[in-house]
């Protein structure tokens, strides 16, 4: 595995994503979530075309105006969904379209964003800074019922019930630290995994519409799509890989109407050497189609 270029954000499964995508000289590539630019950039080094670069934070979008010049890259700053839609409508297609929905370093590492249990910082996680809704609307002022939905349903957290009465018994709550502490009193003696973990997933989730984004993005995709175009999702939780898998699933096969070819059967998951020098790699998972 090559060592990345940019040591802020290392792209996982970069060579899994360029053997499975097969770039050729010439063709269209589509970043759904472009982030700091570790795919794109060796994609663009084989397609030598201008590519559509799509990302919904400010600061990514920044770092992609400094890394590509206005022939390699047409950058769109918004959500991926928000762009599907604008793409289709201007009957764009592609030969090669990627969406990683991880959350990227730079995102966990800035104190200021909240995305981190390790690191304090406020109650934010949006991944679009334009957006109203924030993790602190969501842990402040939500009613117990919703909680505990939005704990089950995209932390797949069993006390849910529990960490929802602890959140709304020390209301106001105001930072990520103080969040993960009260988390942890409902798992009291925790080891190798914080015990907030579950609920930090599922907040960040909350906030930024993550699995709706998802779901209603990939029929717009396959219109995208070019004959014999590559469409590949990374996904890091199995709430995202099921949506996935589901879709590819519908739309593959061998029946005579499906109109893709599903080539991971399985999800490629990341080799030992990558996940040591990028242990955020661990749970990334690959699934890969081609447009019939």
């Amino acid at each position: 595995m090559p060592t990345p270029k940019n040591k802020n954000h290392q792209p996982v499964l970069l060579d899994e994503i360029l053997n499975e995508l097969k770039p050729k000289k010439g063709e269209r590539y589509l970043d759904l979530t472009a982030g700091y630019g570790g795919h794109a950039s060796e994609v663009i080094s084989v397609t030598k075309a201008k590519a559509t670069l799509v990302d919904r934070d400010e600061n990514a979008i920044y770092e992609l105006k400094k890394r590509f010049r206005l022939k390699e890259a047409k950058l769109v700053h918004s959500d991926f969904l928000s762009a599907a839609k604008l793409l289709v409508d201007e009957k764009e297609s592609f030969d090669l379209i990627l969406a990683d929905l991880g959350v990227s370093s730079p995102h966990l590492d800035k104190q200021a964003r909240g995305f981190s249990i390790q690191k304090d910082g406020p109650l934010d996680m949006r991944m679009d800074q334009r957006q109203k809704l924030t993790a602190s609307d969501i842990v402040n002022n939500e009613s117990e019922a919703e909680l505990i939905r939005i704990l089950k349903e995209y932390g797949q957290e069993p006390k849910a019930k529990r960490i929802a009465k602890l959140i709304i018994g020390h209301r106001p709550i105001q930072t990520t630290h103080e969040l993960a502490q009260i988390v942890s009193r409902a798992w009291p003696g925790h080891s190798r995994v914080h015990p907030a973990t579950r609920t930090f997933q599922a907040i960040r989730i909350a906030v930024n519409d993550e699995l709706t984004q998802i779901a209603d993005s990939l029929p717009l995709l396959l219109k995208l799509l070019k004959p014999g175009g590559r469409l590949a999702i990374i996904s890091f939780h199995s709430l995202e890989d099921a949506i996935v898998k589901s879709f590819f699933n519908e739309h593959g096969g061998n029946r005579y109407d499906a109109t893709l070819d599903i080539l991971t059967r399985k999800p490629i998951v990341a080799q030992p050497n990558e996940i040591v020098f990028n242990p955020r790699a661990r749970s990334a998972r690959l699934r890969v189609a081609e447009r019939k």
